[in-house]
């Protein structure tokens, strides 16, 4: 039987964490504003006849599928009401609820002041988003299942003026790369938290 890891509704992809997956994605490209539904979900091979479901329930696009070692992950966006109904096609075809995805859990969460220019330099080698500058305050954060990073980052855009350097939302551990002036990166970190936080009492409380 699949195990849904993660079942997660974004009303609104924000823009640089819609310009982020455009970077990388293979399927349709998000527009601003849009609605999005991530599903990740183990054996990885799973993931295959919940997007034929998916796709042939709704107007929906897919920017991503892909099955990788362990897990399999589906990203699908468009007007609410379409994605709304793609995504409980999905749970029917489960016989599951949104409840019954595992709850994510913040395994690091960490913000670095006043960033050394070596370690911008590091890490601006590996990113795919924005260049992390000397002197901004970086925030870090690392969960599972991996796809909440996604949700992280987009409550944080939200939430104040940061840039996006890099977030990973594939594997064993998700991960949330975040710049700008400190206290944008607070309050950007402080979203982020809520959200996961806000995410798993709210998967407790429906179980």
């Amino acid at each position: 039987m699949a195990e849904l890891r993660s079942f997660i509704f974004i009303d609104q992809l924000q823009p640089q964490t819609m310009c982020y997956l455009g970077t990388w994605m293979r399927g349709a490209l998000p527009r601003l504003n849009q609605a999005a539904q991530i599903i990740e979900i183990a054996p990885g091979l799973d993931i295959e006849p919940l997007t034929d479901v998916a796709l042939k329930h709704a107007e929906v696009k897919a920017g991503i599928l892909v099955v990788e070692r362990q897990f399999g992950y589906l990203e699908f966006h468009g007007p609410i009401g379409e994605v709304r109904a793609a995504a409980e096609a999905v749970l029917g075809e489960l016989g599951a609820t949104a409840a019954d995805a595992v709850p994510p859990r913040i395994l690091a969460s960490e913000i670095v002041s006043s960033l050394d220019g070596q370690h911008a330099f590091l890490i601006n080698r590996n990113r795919l988003g924005s260049l992390a500058l000397p002197g901004e305050s970086l925030f870090v954060l690392e969960c599972q299942p991996a796809s909440y990073a996604i949700l992280a980052v987009n409550e944080a855009e939200k939430a104040a003026e940061i840039k996006v350097v890099d977030y990973r939302m594939m594997g064993a551990t998700g991960r949330v790369y975040l710049s700008g002036r400190e206290s944008d990166v607070r309050q950007a970190a402080d979203a982020a938290r809520r959200a996961l936080d806000g995410a798993a009492a709210s998967s407790w409380s429906r179980a």
